[in-house]
């Protein structure tokens, strides 16, 4: 089975998604929309992880109207940012709920998230389903 999507990297190191057979424009179900959206969620844990802890390294930004930011707390990063994926969106969330509710771990939860649906894929893999009360795929 081939994948829906894959991560590749522009000339400036920028992540994008490329979508597999996007001009039939097919709704994903089953086991490859859930792979769907834990690639939105870990393509956003991956931008956010280099900033991450004491070494961690800042980001610039650029806006549309050219203003530059550097930063890296990963609320600041992500309101920057133009997420256009649901599941992208809300990581988004989550760590502007965290801005509002600690004022810190911004970036943490996001990465947080993005290893353990890593972990999840694997489970996914092995034909564990994601919802328990229906046991195996």
């Amino acid at each position: 089975m081939s994948q829906a999507a894959a991560v590749a990297f522009d000339e400036f190191g920028r992540p994008f998604i490329i979508i597999r057979d996007q001009s039939s424009k097919k709704r994903l179900q089953g086991i490859q929309a859930h792979k769907s959206h834990i690639l939105a969620a870990r393509t956003l844990a991956g931008i956010l992880r280099s900033s991450l802890g004491p070494k961690g390294m800042d980001k610039m930004m650029q806006s549309p109207d050219g203003d530059i930011t550097i930063t890296n707390d990963g609320a600041t990063i992500l309101g920057l940012m133009d997420v256009e994926h649901q599941i992208a969106k809300l990581l988004v969330e989550l760590s502007k709920s965290q801005d509002d509710e600690i004022g810190d771990g911004t970036t943490g939860v996001v990465v947080l998230a993005g290893a353990l649906l890593e972990q999840a894929e694997q489970l996914l893999d092995k034909g564990i389903h994601p919802d328990p009360h229906r046991g195996r795929l």
